[in-house]
């Protein structure tokens, strides 16, 4: 199945999955980073995948293979239970508005609510209690898990993914301060989500002043992110959790953003371009890495914390230069 190399005894029965520090004896694991080497020294596994240019002997059973990680995921699905399956139709709970459109194939859950001129496409999913508000529009084959809220006129696309506790199309943070108090501006625009796009759980994307908050095709969302109103999540970007998106960014494609990240608004982040963790991005940037708070590039980044590393012996060093000055003087 993997197309590996096998050196080792191929009538060892297998019997479970697991990663290296979890497998027991006859499982299989997998070896693809140099710095899980303990890991795999210390092991239980009786057979893991390893690089096709691994050289080392183990005991356990090699299979040399192109890519581990990707083989023994093939493995995992082997041993995994089949997915939970729903049936087409509508449970007797759900309140669908007799305006709304529910495609063919359609799976719509207990206390489901569709609302007036909403559209559900052929073979979606909707998790039980679920609220799609007016005049949405889901796509095909789609699986909105329970407890989503989706609000008025959110466009998503085909084959999406949306989380359980996702809000999508909240109204964007918008007041104006107006004789001492602050009042709300109307938040006109919409949420659009694009073909092949996972929304994680309890992500928040508003909905636009104007116009729309727009996640792009194959875009991929963790868990609680917050996407303010008339961002722009460019094709294929990844987000992890707990980073946060300020109003009217706009981000390019395949873009990485590491969790708890924070980006100002109105700023433009470069196709490709990789966040750090914990990073703080207040200017446009475009290409390569950047870490820290402001955020630079990567090589700074790493020459100012060494910087900051450093500052507790040079402290030492020049409260000894002084008490030697001091001393000297005193002579």
């Amino acid at each position: 199945m993997s197309g590996g190399e096998l050196l080792g005894d191929g009538t060892r029965e297998i019997s479970g999955a697991a990663s290296l520090a979890e497998a027991a004896a006859n499982e299989i694991s997998f070896f693809a980073n140099p710095k899980y080497a303990a890991q795999l020294r210390k092991t239980r596994a009786s057979a893991i995948f390893v690089p096709a240019d691994f050289s080392e002997q183990t005991e356990q059973i090699q299979i040399r293979v192109a890519n581990p990680a990707k083989a023994f995921e093939q493995v995992v699905m082997k041993f995994a239970p089949k997915p939970v399956t729903f049936s087409a139709g509508i449970h007797p709970t759900a309140v669908v508005d007799p305006s709304a459109t529910v495609g063919k194939g359609v799976s719509l859950q207990p206390y489901v609510v569709v609302e007036a001129g909403a559209t559900i496409g052929d073979h979606t999913v909707v998790g039980a209690g679920t609220y799609i508000g007016h005049e949405s529009t889901v796509g095909a084959n789609c699986m909105i898990y329970p407890r989503v809220t989706i609000r008025e006129r959110t466009q998503i696309g085909a084959r999406v993914i949306v989380h359980s506790g996702a809000v999508i199309g909240a109204d964007g943070f918008g007041f104006e301060l107006v004789e001492g108090r602050q009042e709300k501006v109307p938040q006109l625009g919409i949420v659009q989500i694009d073909d092949d796009a996972e929304i994680g759980a309890n992500t928040t994307i508003d909905r636009a002043r104007f116009g729309r908050t727009w996640i792009q095709a194959g875009a991929k969302i963790d868990n609680l992110v917050q996407i303010a109103h008339n961002v722009v999540v460019g094709k294929n970007t990844v987000m992890a959790a707990q980073a946060g998106i300020a109003g009217s960014v706009r981000i390019g494609d395949r873009v990485m953003i590491g969790g708890q990240a924070g980006i100002t608004g109105h700023v433009e982040i470069g196709d490709e371009t990789a966040i750090g963790a914990q990073s703080g991005v207040s200017k446009s940037i475009s290409g390569g890495v950047w870490r820290a708070t402001p955020a630079v590039p990567l090589a700074d980044a790493q020459e100012q914390l060494a910087w900051v590393r450093r500052l507790g012996k040079f402290f030492a060093r020049l409260r000894a230069i002084e008490k030697k000055i001091g001393q000297s003087g005193e002579e």
